[in-house]
C-alpha cells in the first residue's frame, strides 16, 4: 500500500500527524509530508483513520 497527498487540498490541520507521527509530519509551511510512501501493512488501521478524518480530504490509500 502506498500513501499519496494532494498538496492543493492539505490545510495544514496535523490530524494525520497526531493519529500516526511516524508517518505524517506537518512541515512549517503547514502542508504534510510523508514517511516513507511505501508502508507496511501493520500500519494500515492508522493509516486509513488519518485518512478518513482528514477534514481536507487531502490523504488517499493506494493499494499496490
Amino acid at each position: 500500500m502506498r500513501i499519496e497527498v494532494d498538496l492543493d487540498k492539505c490545510t495544514g490541520h496535523g490530524i494525520c500527524e497526531t493519529i500516526a507521527e511516524d508517518v505524517f509530519g506537518v512541515d512549517d509551511d503547514g502542508s504534510v509530508r510523508i514517511h516513507g510512501h511505501q508502508r507496511p501493512e501493520a500500519d494500515r488501521t492508522r493509516i486509513q483513520q488519518a485518512v478518513t478524518q482528514c477534514p481536507a480530504a487531502a490523504l488517499s490509500l493506494v493499494e499496490d
